[in-house]
Order: C-alpha cells, then sequence, then structure tokens
C-alpha cells in the first residue's frame, strides 16, 4: 500500500509542479478563463479518483498479488531477470494504453466519453485531468485485462502509473520549452508539441499522436505527425466552441448528448 500511496503523492505533486511552471513560463496566454476551467477540471479528477479507487484499488492489488504468487501470464512463461520483467511490463502498458487511446478516438460510442478530454478550450496541465468517468472506468477494465493476460508485475505497475501520470501532466502542461528539447525528447518520449498537436481542433491532427508515455508506438504505426506550425493550433473540439456550456455538469451529460467529431 505505500507503493500506492507514493503514487498519490507523486500525481497531486506534479499538478503542483506544473501549474508552477506555467504560471512562470507560460507558453501561450489563455483565451478563456482559466479558474472556470480549473473547476470543471479538478472536481472531475477528484471524482475520478475516488470511484476509480472504490472500483479497482483492491481488485488491482489482489489481481496483481495474484499473478506474482502464480507466476501467471504471458511475461511468466520465460525465465526473465527482474529488471527485464519491468521493462516489459511498462512497453505492454504503454502499448495498450496507445491502442485504447486510439480507440477512443475511432469507435463513435468511445469518442462521445472521449471528447469531454478534447472539448477543454485550452491546454494546460489541468486538462490532464479532465476525462468523464465512464472513460476512466472502462479504462480501468482494459488494465485489469493487461495484467491478467501479460502478468504485468507489481513493480512494473506501480511504475508505470508514476511515470505514464507525470508524463500525462508534462505534455498537457503550458509551459514554454526550448525547442531544440522538444525534438530531441520527441525521439523516444511525448513532449507538448506532439500531444498540442492532438488536441487540434482539426480532425485530421487530432488523429495522430496517440502515444502517452513513449511515442515510439507512433513511429512504429504511422500515426505520428509534428509537421503543424504550433503558434496556429487550436485546442478543442470544433462542435463545442461555447465556453460557457463547458462547465461541470455540461461535461457529466457531454457522452448522452449528440454525436459530433
Amino acid at each position: 500500500m505505500e507503493l500506492l500511496q507514493l503514487k498519490g503523492v507523486m500525481y497531486w505533486s506534479g499538478v503542483l509542479v506544473f501549474l508552477l511552471l506555467e504560471l512562470g513560463f507560460s507558453y501561450r496566454l489563455p483565451t478563456v478563463s482559466k479558474t472556470r476551467r480549473w473547476l470543471t477540471n479538478i472536481p472531475l479528477s477528484i471524482v475520478n479518483g475516488v470511484l476509480y479507487q472504490l472500483c479497482y484499488g483492491v481488485l488491482i492489488v489482489r489481481l496483481l498479488t495474484h499473478v506474482e504468487q502464480q507466476g501467471a501470464g504471458l511475461l511468466n512463461l520465460w525465465p526473465l531477470a527482474f529488471w527485464q520483467q519491468a521493462i516489459l511490463g511498462i512497453l505492454v502498458l504503454d502499448f495498450s494504453i496507445y491502442l485504447w487511446h486510439l480507440l477512443t478516438h475511432v469507435v463513435p460510442f468511445l469518442w462521445r466519453f472521449h471528447r469531454v478530454h478534447h472539448s477543454d478550450m485550452n491546454m494546460d496541465v489541468s486538462t490532464a485531468n479532465r476525462f468523464h468517468i465512464g472513460e476512466f472506468l472502462v479504462s480501468g477494465l482494459v488494465r485489469l485485462v493487461t495484467i491478467y493476460v501479460f502478468g504485468i508485475p507489481l513493480f512494473s505497475y506501480i511504475l508505470f502509473e508514476i511515470l505514464v501520470n507525470l508524463s500525462i501532466q508534462f505534455h498537457h502542461s503550458s509551459v514554454r520549452l526550448p525547442a531544440q528539447f522538444e525534438r530531441f525528447w520527441m525521439l523516444l518520449f511525448v513532449p507538448p508539441l506532439l500531444h498540442r498537436i492532438h488536441h487540434s481542433v482539426r480532425i485530421a491532427e487530432r488523429d495522430s499522436n496517440y502515444g502517452v508515455l513513449l511515442s515510439l508506438w507512433d513511429r512504429m504505426l504511422g500515426t505520428l505527425r509534428y509537421d503543424v506550425a504550433q503558434e496556429g493550433i487550436v485546442i478543442g473540439v470544433g462542435s463545442h466552441r461555447q465556453f460557457e456550456e463547458l462547465g461541470l455538469w455540461r461535461m457529466l451529460a457531454m457522452p448522452f448528448t449528440k454525436q459530433s467529431r
């Protein structure tokens, strides 16, 4: 349980650190109220976190323990060293999230829920918290299946959760970074410039850069895109451009309103 507590501490520490960096080194000025956006995004994060923990917290720990004790899953078919299992576990988890993210854009029913995340009209660290509880709970099922089928070790899972949360906060953040650093980071990981393209109102730009921790999967499967002028990117969803209609209760109801791309 101490590792799980560390995950929570790292998560909220990341929110605070990136917020302070954004305030001091902002990439661009807000076009809508930052305060009103945070009053939507942070409550969503808290509700999601509480419900996710209630539904999956104990279940995930028990499944991870079962996998380790029984040697279940594909990663346990070979006599791998601890560090090999740890690295492979992280790669498997990251690829599973890449595929899940891709599906939330391709499958219309899943997009209904995922568009809550994309409807944010500005991007900053709080956008990393903006998910509908429906999407959050289904993603938990994806985690359970991945853990069981591949036999993900407990250490890999906790380390991955910490890394992926920090990565999501980083690439959603509105921190001004040197272009050279972002191009270097992009060789393996996901910098803000890639994910900013993913949050564009233009569908052709949005349907790219699905990577969460690693940019490797986008490179391998042809979904990487970086040839977009950053200054011209408009953040959000084209069918949801009325900021006053993007409050907390509207976000909870959004999946059940008319379909849109």
